[in-house]
C-alpha cells in the first residue's frame, strides 16, 4: 500500500530500512527542548488577543466522553453543549467535534446532523491496543459504518518500543485503509514512550503511514500532553511539510483543563508550526473540562465578572 509521502517510499521499503531511517533522524536535545517549552509558555496574552485566542481554542476542542458509563443520553447531552456550548451567548464557538466509542458513534451522529461538528470515534481497541489486527479493523470498520468523520486509532506501543516498526507503520496503513474518507489521528501514548527520540520516531513513523493528525495520548494513563512533547511533534509536521509539501495535524489530549493551559499551547502552535496549523482543520485539543475554563474565561473578559459555579454544566 502507498504512503502519503513517495519522497520517503525507500525508508519503508522494510524492517531494517525503516529502523535505519528512525534512528538516523537527529536526537532530540531534551534541556533545550524543555527549555524552549517553557519560554513560549511565558509569553502574555492580554485583552483582544485573549478574547480571539479563547475562541479559537473553543473551536478546537474534541469534546469527549470515553467512560465505560457512556449512555446515549450523555452522548445526545455533550452534542448539545458541542453545538451550543453557551446557551446565554450564542456567539460562542462550536466546538470541533464530540469524540466517543465507537458503539456511541450513531446516537453522536444523529444528535449533530447538519451542525457542523465532527464526530471523532475511538477505535483500534483503545486505550491500549492490545487486540488482533482482524478486530482492531473491525473496530474501525463499525465506526466508520456509524457515520464518523474522524478515527482515533491507538498504535501498538508494545511493538513500537520493541523496535518492531515495520509492524506498527503496517497497521497504521491498514487502518488508514478502512478509513474511506474519515480522517485518522493516531495516537502515540507519548507517557509510555518513555524518551524524547521515541516521540519523534513515532511522529515521523505515523505520518509516513498516511495520519491526517499525530496525537499525544488517550487520556488514559498518568503523562498526557505536555508542553514539550507537543512541541516535538510540532516540529515534526513542520518539518514533515517542507519536505513533502503535506501538512499533518497535531492533537494533544489529555490533562490540558485551564484557558493558560491551551494559550500556551496555541503560542507553542504559532511559534513552532507556524499560522497555518491555527485552525481547527489542524490543530486540535482532546479535552472535557477546558471547555468550562474557556467558557469561563470567555464570560469573564465580556462582562467583567465570573459567573456562579452553576454557569457551565458538570460533564
Amino acid at each position: 500500500m502507498p504512503t502519503t509521502a513517495p519522497a520517503f517510499a525507500d525508508a519503508t521499503a522494510s524492517d531494517s530500512a525503516l529502523r535505519r531511517f528512525l534512528h538516523g533522524l537527529p536526537g532530540v536535545d531534551a534541556v533545550g527542548l524543555e527549555a524552549r517549552a517553557a519560554a513560549l509558555g511565558t509569553r502574555s496574552i492580554k485583552t483582544t488577543a485573549k478574547a480571539y485566542a479563547i475562541d479559537l481554542a473553543i473551536s478546537m476542542i474534541d469534546l469527549t466522553t470515553l467512560e465505560g458509563a457512556d449512555t446515549p443520553g450523555k452522548v445526545r447531552a455533550l452534542a448539545a453543549k458541542a453545538v451550543n456550548p453557551d446557551p446565554t451567548d450564542r456567539t460562542t464557538p462550536r466546538t470541533a467535534a464530540v469524540c466517543v466509542y465507537p458503539d456511541m458513534a450513531a446516537t453522536a451522529v444523529a444528535a449533530l446532523a447538519g451542525s457542523g461538528v465532527k464526530v471523532a470515534s475511538v477505535a483500534t481497541a483503545f486505550p491500549a491496543g492490545r487486540a488482533a489486527l482482524d478486530v482492531k479493523l473491525a473496530d474501525v470498520r463499525d465506526a466508520v459504518a456509524a457515520g464518523a468523520d474522524e478515527i482515533d486509532m491507538v498504535i501498538d506501543r508494545g511493538a513500537f518500543l520493541a523496535g518492531r516498526y515495520l509492524k506498527v507503520y503496517e497497521e497504521i496503513l491498514a487502518v488508514k485503509a478502512e478509513c474511506g474518507s474519515a480522517r485518522l489521528k493516531v495516537i502515540f501514548e507519548t507517557g509510555e514512550l518513555s524518551t524524547y527520540d521515541n516521540i519523534r520516531r513515532a511522529s515521523w513513523l505515523g505520518m509516513l503511514a498516511g495520519a491526517d493528525f499525530i496525537k499525544t495520548s488517550t487520556g488514559k494513563v498518568a503523562t498526557n500532553a505536555t508542553p514539550a512533547n507537543t512541541l516535538l511533534m510540532l516540529e515534526a509536521v513542520r518539518d514533515f511539510r517542507e519536505q513533502t509539501g503535506v501538512q499533518i495535524g497535531v492533537k494533544p489530549a489529555g490533562g490540558i483543563r485551564t484557558s493558560k493551559d491551551a494559550i500556551k499551547f496555541l503560542v507553542l502552535v504559532n511559534e513552532t508550526a507556524g499560522e497555518d496549523w491555527l485552525d481547527n482543520h489542524w490543530f486540535r485539543f482532546g479535552a472535557s473540562s477546558l471547555l468550562n475554563d474557556l467558557l469561563m474565561q470567555r464570560q469573564k473578559l465580556s462582562t467583567g465578572r465570573y459567573s456562579g459555579p452553576d454557569y457551565v454544566t458538570v460533564d
